[in-house]
């Protein structure tokens, strides 16, 4: 019975418009605690001061929803059509992560999930919850017990059939089904995606000290970012892909099936982002994961960009925000005339 219903909740996820779905149980990552509190023992977490508040979740799945007793996690693709790498020579432009170039993945995932767990609970009477990136939940280790893929030397979720250009999304529920066979890593001795870090984020491979990430520094950090790191930001001014874009695992990537996901940011110039006030930038960014961390944060990571251009155009640009009312916007603009000046480019 239930290797049938399993069997047909595949099909129906497949069908919903996701790329993969395997099954594991609650109890299927007994190191993951282990991990976690080393990890936050070192204070790699940074300013992610919740992943320490809801630690005992995280690290426990089994302790999340007692009465859970399978685990269903599923991939959603959203590959780029095309490599995102050579976006980082065009300094005089902001390069936005690929995941965060459409609608919010969050909505999205999220929707396909319900419709999937609705359908589960009609086939089999069961209670379900579903998790999208925003619970505690450790959905990369996980997805490995459940044989979707393996945590990569970067720590992020890698497949043989995917690539690693796809969201997670899981499904918890009391229905008891047959869990698949745990993946194992296929990274070999390659190094790439340590290698192309621009920031050394990765302390050893399968290691990541957020601090360090650009991804953290220009999504969750708030606050100036460290000197030293901010020329090695480029113009990165949302997220950063180089580890996700270099992996030769990509040339088994599927295409995008969601609409959703189609860029709509591309490569925006750094000048006409540095001129958004706190309106122009919600209504710009509107439906998209970029807006939660708001005017002030997004403008001052388009200062450090701007700094790091060697565009003297952009120094009319940043000259305008030394005086911004945030004070952390005001500073990356001051530290951005200076980097321009110190190149060797004319005062505005």
């Amino acid at each position: 019975m239930t290797e049938t219903l399993k069997s047909r909740l595949h099909d129906r996820a497949l069908a919903e418009g996701f790329s993969a779905m395997r099954i594991t149980t609650p109890e299927a990552i007994p190191a993951a605690a282990g991990r976690l509190a080393a990890f936050l023992a070192e204070g790699r977490q940074g300013q992610m001061g919740w992943m320490a508040e809801r630690s005992h979740w995280r690290g426990n799945p089994a302790a999340l929803w007692p009465e859970a007793r399978s685990v269903i996690m599923l991939a959603e693709s959203y590959t780029p059509e095309e490599n995102p790498l050579p976006l980082l020579e065009q300094t005089e432009r902001g390069v936005i992560s690929v995941y965060a170039q459409g609608k919010d993945y969050h909505d999205l995932v999220k929707r396909r999930l319900k419709r999937l767990g609705r359908w589960l609970i009609d086939q089999h009477p069961c209670e379900i919850k579903v998790f999208v990136d925003t619970a505690p939940v450790m959905e990369k280790p996980l997805a490995q017990a459940a044989g979707l893929g393996w945590q990569g030397k970067h720590t992020n979720l890698l497949s043989r059939d995917l690539g690693n250009w796809f969201f997670l999304g899981a499904i918890f529920t009391t229905a008891e089904l047959a869990p698949d066979t745990p993946e194992v890593s296929h990274c070999g001795s390659c190094t790439a995606c340590l290698t192309i870090c621009p920031t050394q984020a990765f302390p050893a491979p399968y290691q990541l000290d957020a601090r360090r990430c650009i991804s953290y520094l220009t999504i969750e950090h708030a606050g100036p970012v460290p000197e030293d790191l901010r020329p090695l930001m480029g113009n990165r001014i949302y997220g950063c892909d180089d580890c996700l874009a270099i992996c030769p695992w990509n040339k088994f990537a599927q295409a995008a099936r969601e609409i959703g996901y189609a860029p709509r940011h591309g490569a925006p110039p750094l000048a006409e982002l540095a001129a958004l006030d706190d309106a122009a930038f919600r209504a710009r960014f509107a439906g998209s994961p970029i807006k939660r961390i708001g005017r002030n944060r997004f403008v001052r990571n388009v200062l450090y960009a701007i700094g790091n251009s060697g565009q003297p155009a952009l120094m009319q640009v940043a000259g305008a925000l030394t005086a911004d009312a945030d004070e952390t916007v005001a500073a990356a603009a001051r530290w951005a005339l200076s980097r321009l000046r110190a190149a060797g480019h004319a005062a505005p």
